[in-house]
């Protein structure tokens, strides 16, 4: 082997610092640690298989109506009333830590910041799908049942909320001058 053939280590690619926060480079925070605690996870896996038990009901529903529009209905009204009450779980829970962590609506609803990415795309994702589903298949039967759909993003909304409420950090609230 020749002595110039050395092997170059490759350095882990560095993100550019965005105009906003140049020479406030020490105010970025590190991305949050999933938590230990198992209810994390399964708020995670409770909005993936929210979204799942719709498009299995939701999607031959649109296709067969007369044989399926029953139990889709029933489905997207029992997620949306069950996405109602993540969210108003969510909103109590955030109102308390209020007080002392500075949240924001990014960061609460969307994990902007507050959760690891892994849970965000998970999180974020379900939510798409739910999107996605409710859209194609309330427009490919228009003034049906199937509109109840629409009302089924609400569930993986309400979830977010509640895994941020809970789970996200957030920044400690500054003192009050007074």
């Amino acid at each position: 082997m020749a002595s110039g053939s050395a092997k170059k280590t490759k350095l882990p690619k560095q993100r550019a610092v965005p105009a906003h926060r140049v020479g406030r480079e020490h105010e970025v925070r590190p991305e949050p640690s999933m938590p230990e605690a198992p209810a994390a996870t399964r708020i995670i896996w409770a909005s993936i298989a929210g979204t799942v038990v719709f498009a299995a009901t939701a999607i031959p529903a649109a296709i067969a109506p007369d044989a399926f529009v029953g139990v889709a209905v029933l489905v997207s009204l029992v997620l949306f009333l069950l996405g109602t009450l993540a969210f108003l779980w969510a909103y109590a829970v955030a109102v308390g830590r209020s007080r002392t962590d500075l949240m924001g609506i990014g960061g609460l609803f969307f994990l902007a910041g507050s959760a690891p990415r892994l849970v965000q795309r998970r999180l974020i994702a379900s939510l798409v799908a739910e999107i996605v589903i409710a859209g194609v298949t309330a427009s490919t039967r228009v003034y049906t049942p199937l509109a109840f759909g629409v009302l089924v993003p609400m569930y993986g909304l309400g979830l977010m909320g509640l895994w941020g409420a809970k789970f996200g950090t957030f920044p400690p609230r500054p003192l009050d001058p007074a």
